[in-house]
Order: structure tokens, then sequence, then C-alpha cells
């Protein structure tokens, strides 16, 4: 259904970045705009690429610098073929853009005057009401937070208090803000707790249901406990993220995957010089290098039809189901993740998400 307001228009700064800007500076664009785009423009306003929050996590998985520039990434995509951004007159019907829109099957079309020059933005989602998510969720909140003791002996870990509220809270109102309106919560240690907070979720504007786990069923197992047919949102409840639920849903759809899994790029320094051999014969060495590796964030999107792969009421962890869909063939993808994400499982990690909270309003770091 169409809405009645006019094209939107972004304000131009907001949106726009020069090829000599680095990557980081493109996701801080995109994050700024909140459209899930930037547009690459020359001094004089003229378009020339548009960068989707897609492109950009691809080029993280593909091994680019955030240092790197956008002119190197733009030669990048061109050589696979990617071409010229679909535009539109400034003077274009709202009709019209929502049909080129649905033909040529994007969700943003720049809108340009008769010599180029770059005047706005027309965003699909401000002409047509959203659709339902088609998204549940399941918060995993069953842990014991042993880690986190003496904290967590009266309550469970995702009812800590960060920022004035629960933990679990701020990923609640993370999802019903991505338009996900059935919330489900895995619970074992100090259930109650949880269920007396949020009650059947109407306080926070979503519908909440409990999976009680009797016996702990790792981190897949309650999976099997939902009766629902539909595409689900996994998150661990103990994690403080800012994480675009929708660019996840995005990306999941556009490589047809049966399960996509966030990741997070952790590096450390390796104090030592780094041998490299063959068998006995020195090859290579590296003086104090830095190793990169992208590791596990506890946030995943699977596909209903992957269900069938967790067993009724087992002890069943997603690393298992990971390695039981890649070997049974099926499309596991990777989403890394650029916005402030924090696993909270130790005591520093706890006192590191209060002294963030606290710095949301000055620096924006949440």
């Amino acid at each position: 259904m169409l809405k009645s307001a006019e094209t939107y228009m972004l304000k131009i700064d907001d949106i726009v970045v020069s090829q000599s800007a680095s990557l980081r500076d493109t996701m801080a664009c995109i994050d700024r705009g909140a459209k899930g785009i930037a547009l690459v423009v020359s001094d004089e306003l003229q378009l020339l690429a548009t960068l989707t929050d897609g492109d950009m996590r691809r080029a993280m998985l593909a091994g680019r610098s955030l240092e790197s520039s956008v002119c190197d990434l733009l030669h990048d995509l061109r050589a696979a073929g990617r071409v010229h951004p679909i535009t539109a007159a400034v003077s274009t019907p709202r009709a019209e853009l929502v049909r080129l829109m649905a033909d040529s099957k994007v969700r943003h079309i720049p809108l340009v005057d008769t010599v180029g020059k770059l005047c706005g933005l027309s965003v699909l989602d401000e002409f047509v009401e959203a659709p339902d998510s088609g998204l549940q969720a399941l918060i995993m909140a069953g842990g014991y937070g042993k880690r986190l003791m003496p904290l967590t002996a009266d309550v469970p870990k995702p009812m800590l208090d960060i920022g004035g509220r629960p933990l679990i809270e701020h990923v609640v109102d993370q999802l019903r803000n991505a338009g996900i309106k059935q919330v489900n919560i895995s619970t074992h240690y100090k259930a109650e707790k949880i269920a007396k907070h949020f009650g059947d979720g109407a306080a926070f504007g979503v519908k909440m249901e409990y999976v009680l786990e009797d016996q702990p069923l790792g981190t897949a197992g309650a999976l099997s406990l939902l009766s629902s047919d539909e595409p689900i949102l996994v998150v661990n409840g103990d994690i403080l993220t800012k994480l675009d639920f929708r660019a996840l849903r995005d990306f999941h759809e556009e490589h047809s995957a049966d399960m996509t899994v966030a990741v997070r790029e952790f590096a450390f320094d390796v104090p030592y010089g780094v041998i490299e051999t063959d068998g006995a014969k020195v090859v290579g060495v590296t003086e104090k290098p830095t190793m990169k590796f992208f590791v596990n964030a506890g946030v995943y999107l699977l596909s209903a039809r992957i269900r069938e792969f967790v067993p009724k009421c087992e002890r069943f962890d997603m690393t298992q189901l990971i390695e039981r869909l890649i070997s049974s063939g099926r499309t596991v993808v990777s989403f890394p993740i650029w916005e402030y994400w924090l696993d909270i499982g130790r005591q520093e990690d706890f006192e590191k998400a209060q002294r963030d909270v606290k710095n949301i309003a000055a620096n924006a770091c949440l």
C-alpha cells in the first residue's frame, strides 16, 4: 500500500561520500543516513556510484582493509561487472519511482537533475508500508552466568542492569524496531525473573512467549521446542550490540542462505617472530604479526527449512548445527558486524558495558 508522503529526500550530507573516503568512513555514512546505502559523488555532487550495506560487508569478508579507499573498492566492483547505478529525475512521480524500484529489484533510487547532479534519494520504505518482517526471534537466556558471579547469584545474566534497565531489554527493543513482533525467550536459570519482567510483552511492543528448558539444551537445542514454520532470528541474551537486524535479513535473502552466522573480526598481536616452515626447512619469517580472524558473534538467522536438522529435546549447540548443515551441502554464510558489539561474559565486560551506555548520548558509541 502506498503511503501518502511525497518523495523522500534525505539531507545530502548524510548520505554521500567521496571516492577518496575510506571504507570506515563509508560505513559511518551508511549508519548516519540509516537507509542502508551511501552515494559516491564528485566534488560537484555528480553521482558516480552507490555502495550498499551488503557491498561493505562483502568487502570485509574479502579481506578489504577498512582504511582502504572507496575508489579501490569501486574498481573491484566494476571488474566484477557492477553496472552504473539506476537513477531517476528529481521530478519523477511517486508511483513511477515505486514501479522502477520493483522492476529493478532495488530499494533505493538516487534522484538527479538534468545534468546528473545528485538532488536526493528515493527510498522504497518511505512509499510503501513495510510488511511484517516474516521473522520470529529467539533470545537465548537460560545460562547460569557463572563467570559473572556474584552478580548473577540472584538474577540471570540477561537481567543484569545495563544503563538502568536489563541487558535483554536492549535486545528486545532492537528486535521490535526491526519489525519483529513475536519474541520467544529460552529460559532455565531463574526463569521466573525474566517472565515477571516482560509478562506477555505488550508493554514492550511485542508478543512474548517463553521456552522453558527443564534441562539446559545448549545454544541450539531450544529451537526444537518452537512450533513456528517461519525463519527465526536467534540472539544470545548476553550480548550488547547495535547490529542492524534488517541488514542481516537482507543479506541472508540475497545469498539464498539456509543459515547466516553473524561474525566479528578479532585481532591480536603475536609478540614474537613467526617462523614458516616446510618440514624442517625454514621458508619465511614474519616479525610480530597481527593475526585476524572472524569469530562467532552469537547472532544467527535460520531459514525454516533447516529445523529438521535440530534433534528433539537434546542438548545441541550452534556449532554442531553449522557443521551438520555444511556436511549436508546446505548454504551457510557469514555476516560481518561493523557496528558496536560486546559479549558480556566477564566482570570486565560488564564494567565496559556500563561505561559505553553512559556515553551513548554524548559520543554515539552505541
